[in-house]
């Protein structure tokens, strides 16, 4: 394919068209087509040599063109992502995703959240790039066995549905005529209001994930009873290591802290080193004893 100073690549998602790239289909030569999109779009599918001024239409978002600058629909490539999950599941796929169930899944999710979590903290771009590919896995993932039950099936597009309808209830000042909205922090509040609206919850600590890490638990607890006007100087006190450390995961959350994140720089502090000792004792070539751990520890 030869191609022609001034063409440009446009990917959809379905039939709809980046905003970017409407001002090169007012002024385009010619306008192709390529993949599934609908050769009626257009002049016919891309030919041998492309025209100056030329604009390609594809439904493909690995497809480029040396020099040519591409315009992509937000969203494009999850269409295909979701179509190779689809493929994976289905007959002649691969046969471990076909046995996977959501409880088999249970691990990778959890995982999978906590590398993503080491990428933000670690400020590593390509790893959070990465492990965001890895977490809308197990988004896709158990969206399609979802669709496979027979009592109760749905999908991905359900899921997204779902998601949009309530992106746009909870944001009525920017897809209706809802109260104007000036800063963060009064969005919070309205988030929360129409929230408990949508759910009709009897109490402020309906909805928590229970099963999240105990500190977090704790510190989310504290924080949803706080929007009730719950006192701080109810926070529960005791002898016991669980009471203690529910009082200090109250107090830090009271205090605007995120006790699950400093508990955790502390702790990926410890394992730095950790690992300064272990090379320190290894490079002096002595034994790795209480009395070297003492003596090679950083201070």
């Amino acid at each position: 394919m030869t191609q022609q100073p001034g063409t440009a690549v446009v990917v959809l998602t379905a039939t709809t068209v980046p905003v970017s790239a409407l001002p090169l289909l007012r002024t385009a030569s010619h306008v192709y087509t390529h993949g599934g999109v609908d050769p009626a779009l257009g002049d016919g599918p891309v030919p041998p040599e492309v025209p100056a001024g030329s604009v390609i239409l594809t439904d493909d978002p690995a497809f480029t063109l040396t020099g040519a600058p591409t315009h992509r629909t937000p969203g494009a490539a999850l269409i295909r992502a979701a179509q190779v999950m689809d493929t994976l599941r289905s007959p002649g796929g691969c046969p471990w995703d076909a046995d996977q169930t959501h409880e088999s899944l249970r691990q990778y999710l959890v995982e999978e959240a906590y590398e993503l979590l080491d990428a933000i903290d670690d400020g590593d771009r390509p790893a959070l790039r990465e492990e965001l590919g890895d977490v809308l896995l197990q988004v896709l993932f158990h969206a399609r066995v979802a669709s496979d039950d027979t009592a109760d099936p749905f999908d991905i597009d359900d899921v997204a549905t779902a998601l949009v309808d309530k992106l746009v209830s909870r944001h009525p000042h920017v897809f209706a005529d809802g109260p104007a909205v000036w800063d963060a922090e009064t969005q919070q509040g309205r988030w929360d209001e129409l929230k408990q609206q949508e759910k009709q919850r009897d109490s402020s600590v309906d909805g928590v994930a229970m099963g999240q890490p105990a500190l977090a638990l704790a510190a989310k607890l504290v924080h949803r009873a706080g929007k009730a006007g719950f006192p701080a100087d109810l926070v529960p006190e005791g002898e016991s290591v669980g009471e203690r450390l529910f009082a200090l995961a109250a107090r830090a959350r009271v205090d605007g802290r995120d006790p699950e994140h400093d508990l955790r720089e502390v702790a990926r502090g410890f394992a730095d080193r950790v690992r300064s000792a272990e090379k320190s004792v290894k490079a002096a070539g002595v034994e790795l004893t209480a009395e070297a751990w003492r003596a090679h520890w950083p201070a």
